[in-house]
């Protein structure tokens, strides 16, 4: 079984920065791309930024410029540094990975985390 556990979500007022943290966990055999998602009321579940294995990033246009994605291979955790919030960025954010497990290693399977709410507000 495997786990997405999300941390760092919170109210922060616009221009500010905040830093999400996305650890995996459980029967991990590799880990391939890691990614954010956002989703906000009304409006479908997009994606915020992905890295690849390699490191290769990608980032939606509207983040682009301020927010950076980075993971940590030794600890199974993806990152998202996010800086120059605005109040339109106000999201539940989501951790998507996607994982071999130790007893499926030829397959891979998107995995979830429960979300953490980001809000920016004054």
């Amino acid at each position: 079984q495997v786990q997405l556990v999300e941390s760092g979500g919170g109210l922060v007022q616009p221009g500010g920065s905040l830093r999400l943290s996305c650890a995996a966990s459980g029967s991990i055999f590799s880990i391939n791309a890691m990614g954010w998602y956002r989703q906000s009321p009304g409006k479908q579940r997009e994606l915020v930024a992905y890295i690849t294995s390699g490191g290769s990033t990608n980032y939606a246009d509207s983040v682009k410029g301020r927010f950076t994605i980075s993971r940590d291979n030794a600890k199974n955790t993806v990152y998202l540094q996010m800086n120059s919030l605005k109040p339109e960025d106000t999201a539940v954010y989501y951790c998507n990975a996607r994982i071999s497990t130790a007893q499926a290693r030829g397959v891979s399977y998107d995995y979830w985390g429960q979300g953490t709410q980001v809000t920016v507000s004054s």
